[in-house]
């Protein structure tokens, strides 16, 4: 098959690159034929693939948006693809793979009238409508199969073009026979002893994965926990904001922060929780990583992977609408419970279940009636 894959932009550590990444090494190896249009891509390219690079020129990013679409699937129908596969919303496309919550929803739920009137609203509305609504044909893989009704109330989209995907955990992200080293290793190089607390935030945009209710929620604890507790924040973001925020509540070098690291598996072994408050979050592949690891996780009903956590009490997950009051005694309780009980319960739960099948199902979904 010949298979072409949109992505506005590439960077090696968002979770929707990460999957495109794996996808599109698996078809590759399966022995198709790859290419993936971008407007941007920073890192590696993966093996058997070709990656071109579309730049466009505009203002402002719904601008670029629709000019990137109209390019990208100008560009890929000019190949005569067996499959054009979206990872991003835009018309022409033959599978869809659905990341991000509905846009205009959103719109309608969280923001006002007179955003819904600007271009920029009316511009991702159009790109999203390009695959949900009458006059497209895009099987769309769902992440978080909360969005199907949404979606299905908006663009009355048929039931039958949605596919429910399981998640997509790394295995590498496993508790495995190098757990205790792992973590002996990463909390020597943090400078952490046996006696503190290591809390973690793995993630890009922290404003949306709560990093400041997180800092909050580190200054109101009791002095005597609060001095025997380390924040680590990992990802692909700028920390000014957030680094002023810790400074105002007085936490000094209790949180540290980190550009986007490739040793996962020793920052997940090395932590005592991941902390994920986050606003909004489609899925939260994060949650099943500190899941599989055996870390527990203290996070939002925001997130699409938060019922996993209730199912296996591998945690506490917080209720919405957010209350700071709840995160900052959820925090307190954890701690001083402390993680083995919640690590048992969280490795039998992966044990039982696949949380790792995503990027093998999406590749049988984009040769599915292919002959």
């Amino acid at each position: 098959m010949r298979i072409v894959f949109i992505l506005h932009r590439y960077f090696p550590y968002g979770g929707l690159q990460r999957d495109l990444f794996a996808v599109a090494s698996l078809c590759a190896a399966a022995g198709h034929q790859v290419r993936i249009h971008a407007q941007r891509w920073e890192g590696p390219e993966p093996a058997g693939c070709e990656v071109q690079c579309l730049p466009v020129a505009g203002r402002s990013n719904h601008v670029r948006a629709r000019r990137f679409a109209a390019l990208a699937v100008e560009k890929a129908e000019a190949w005569n693809p067996d499959r054009i596969v979206g990872f991003d919303k835009m018309s022409g496309l033959d599978v869809y793979f659905a990341a991000d919550p509905c846009f205009i929803d959103r719109a309608h739920g969280e923001r006002s009238r007179v955003y819904r009137l600007l271009p920029r609203c009316r511009q991702f509305s159009a790109l999203e409508r390009g695959v949900f609504g009458p006059e497209s044909s895009a099987r769309i893989l769902l992440l978080d199969g909360r969005q199907e009704p949404v979606y299905r109330r908006w663009y009355g989209t048929e039931s039958g073009r949605f596919v429910h995907l399981p998640p997509g955990v790394a295995p590498d992200r496993r508790a495995g026979p190098e757990a205790d080293e792992l973590r002996q290793e990463g909390r020597s190089e943090l400078g952490i002893d046996d006696d503190t607390r290591l809390l973690l935030m793995l993630g890009s945009d922290f404003h949306r994965k709560g990093c400041d209710r997180a800092l909050r929620a580190l200054a109101a604890l009791p002095q005597d926990v609060r001095a025997q507790t380390r924040f680590l924040v990992v990802g692909a973001d700028a920390p000014k904001r957030m680094q002023r925020l810790a400074t105002r509540l007085k936490l000094g070098n209790s949180v540290q922060f980190s550009p986007g690291r490739d040793d996962v598996p020793r920052l997940l072994q090395a932590a005592d929780l991941l902390l994920h408050p986050a606003r909004t979050e489609n899925t939260g592949t994060v949650l099943l990583e500190a899941m599989v690891a055996g870390l527990p996780v203290l996070t939002t009903a925001a997130c699409g992977y938060a019922p996993h956590i209730d199912s296996a009490s591998s945690g506490i997950v917080l209720r919405e609408p957010f209350r700071q009051a709840a995160l900052d005694a959820a925090l307190v309780r954890m701690l001083v419970q402390g993680k083995a009980n919640y690590r048992r319960r969280a490795l039998a739960y992966a044990a039982r279940n696949d949380l790792h099948g995503l990027h093998a199902r999406v590749l049988a979904e984009i040769e599915a009636g292919h002959e």
